[in-house]
């Protein structure tokens, strides 16, 4: 199953210095409820997976909150881990593609890491300052949360996230 692990640039670093992030972790997936709740809009399984990206790239805010020495910049892998080692969420409160890997994530099946670019930086800072807000429901943070979330993230390949990390 593909999965969509929220980051930072320090869990990426541990995980080219380790080689591995121990579960469980909190990932997100197209998941039944996901799935169902784009069920009637005709929404293809590129767009959900898609949809389950952004919610990874959403809870990178929130990890980078808790993270003042991570780089300012969205973090998310794509990963393939074993179907059976992926359960849904079952709070109705959370992401409806929240899902928990009870498996490790190995460097190996990482597929590819999405990131925020340079330019997005400041919007970003802005965002998570304001995400447990905008989380709340307050409108002014979910504006600012709206403009970081404006920017797409780039693509990386697996070889290419040593060197992408030496830029940050």
């Amino acid at each position: 199953m593909r999965v969509y692990l929220p980051a930072t640039t320090t869990v990426l670093h541990r995980l080219l210095d380790e080689g591995r992030l121990p579960g469980p972790l909190t990932v997100f997936a197209v998941t039944p409820e996901l799935r169902g709740f784009y069920e009637l809009s005709g929404t293809d399984e590129e767009e959900l997976e898609y949809a389950a990206l952004l919610g990874a790239a959403r809870a990178s805010l929130r990890l980078l909150d808790v993270d003042p020495v991570a780089a300012r910049r969205r973090v998310v892998l794509a990963a393939d881990l074993p179907d059976d080692a992926v359960v849904p969420l079952p709070d109705p409160d959370t992401d409806r593609g929240a899902a928990r890997a009870s498996a490790d994530l190995t460097l190996a099946d990482v597929a590819s890491a999405h990131i925020d670019t340079a330019e997005a930086e400041p919007d970003v800072a802005g965002a998570v300052a304001v995400v447990l807000e905008a989380d709340l429901g307050s409108e002014d943070a979910q504006f600012v949360v709206d403009q970081a979330e404006g920017h797409e993230l780039a693509w990386y390949a697996t070889q290419e996230l040593g060197p992408a990390l030496d830029l940050l």
